[in-house]
């Protein structure tokens, strides 16, 4: 992901796990048990290999993070 980090991010841009992990500051294995649990939101498959997330969907899933009462 070749965005500068204070740039927000296009709400249709797709965005890879490893771009999500930057994002998010969770590792892959993280995202991946999160995303079973329903914890985390689901990606998008392209193909068998290939799975994507939006941008506004992971935008959406930090800022309720902080607006979850006793959360940080």
């Amino acid at each position: 992901m070749d965005t500068p980090k204070n740039t927000p991010l296009a709400g249709d841009q797709l965005l890879r796990i490893q771009d999500v992990a930057l994002l998010t500051t969770l590792s892959k294995s993280c995202i991946n048990l999160w995303v079973a649990q329903n914890r985390f939101p689901r990606p998008s498959a392209l193909s068998a290999t290939l799975k994507v997330w939006r941008a506004s969907d992971i935008n959406e899933w930090v800022e309720k993070q902080f607006q979850q009462p006793g959360k940080a």
